[in-house]
């Protein structure tokens, strides 16, 4: 098996750095590991995972029901990449990234 990061000083070629399930209707559900620069902590940021839609309301949704009990790490607002990003950790330990998806135009 041929890794991109074969060639990257720093980088684990074990590492997966993403993988993604994308529903019909828009809705992604992804899965990555951690950067290479934090310091990974057993059972406190060994993934995360990323919901992403193109609905606002769809991600508000998630948002809301995934705070309860959570542990807010950037607020659900605009960001340079997204009308809508946030990132929490939820009751579960588990670290969510939240945004809404636009289109790339190049």
């Amino acid at each position: 098996m041929t890794s991109s990061c074969d060639s990257l000083p720093g980088q684990d070629p074990q590492q997966i750095v993403w993988g993604q399930v994308q529903a019909s209707g828009g809705f992604h559900v992804m899965a990555y590991d951690v950067q290479h620069t934090l310091e990974w902590r057993r059972g406190e940021n060994e993934f995360y995972f990323a919901l992403r839609s193109a609905d606002a309301d769809e991600i508000t949704r998630y948002w809301d029901a995934l705070t309860d009990g959570a542990s807010i790490l950037v607020p659900l607002g605009p960001s340079v990449f997204s009308p809508l990003y946030g990132k929490l950790t939820d009751r579960f330990g588990v670290t969510w990234i939240i945004d809404v998806v636009v289109p790339y135009e190049p």
